[in-house]
């Protein structure tokens, strides 16, 4: 009787080991890294990188002598994304001048990200930021309301052909950088009813969409 009542001691006592550990786990306002990742993990979910700050709409004019903007349309068609035409543009006073039609080709139609707050407007988006590791957090509480900075590093999975070839990435640098390996990045969270959730995130130039405002779940 004193060996099985021992045993059946040791049997509850791992148990209750068992409940306890897995309670933090389970809590999503828990002041941890697993938290903290899930909750710019989420966001990010919902704001991935897109070759354009801001939503455009095709199709677009651009002058042929303002490279500028051809040259970024021009590696978008090399990759089959837009198709260009050329034509020419009466002037108000005298002559004309040669200027290049840019609108989505069917690959590009079905890459493109619609705006869904602005009809006829979108990008190409090229993934979204993964978290690799959370590097440091600032002090905080795990109550509702509380706050916190985190700083991470981030990498991008995934991205398609047409964002890792060498004519788009060198019409647009930023690409390249964000694709470039583990980057490092900085947001505030805030402890909602429901879980972290980030509430700024400086410098960010995803594009925002429809699930924009979503928490741990």
């Amino acid at each position: 009787m004193y060996s099985h009542s021992i045993c059946s001691t040791l049997r509850a006592v791992a148990l209750c080991g068992a409940v306890v550990l897995l309670v933090p786990g389970c809590n999503k306002k828990a002041d941890n890294s697993m938290n903290y990742k899930s909750a710019i993990d989420t966001y990010y979910s919902a704001h991935p990188a897109c070759v354009w700050s801001e939503p455009v709409k095709f199709p677009v004019q651009a002058d042929t002598s303002d490279t500028s903007k051809t040259s970024g349309y021009d590696a978008l068609v090399d990759q089959g994304l837009l198709v260009r035409t050329t034509a020419e543009k009466k002037k108000l006073i005298l002559g004309s001048k040669q200027v290049n039609n840019y609108d989505l080709s069917d690959k590009g139609r079905s890459a493109w990200t619609a705006d869904v707050q602005q009809p006829g407007f979108g990008n190409f988006c090229y993934g979204h930021r993964k978290v690799d590791s959370i590097d440091r957090s600032s002090p905080t509480t795990s109550d509702v309301g509380a706050t916190t900075q985190v700083n991470y590093h981030y990498s991008f999975a995934d991205a398609p052909g047409w964002a890792t070839a060498a004519e788009t990435q060198n019409a647009y640098p930023q690409i390249r950088a964000d694709l470039d390996g583990p980057q490092m990045g900085l947001v505030t969270l805030t402890n909602t009813s429901n879980g972290w959730a980030v509430s700024s995130a400086p410098g960010n130039r995803n594009a925002a969409t429809s699930a924009d405002g979503r928490i741990v779940e």
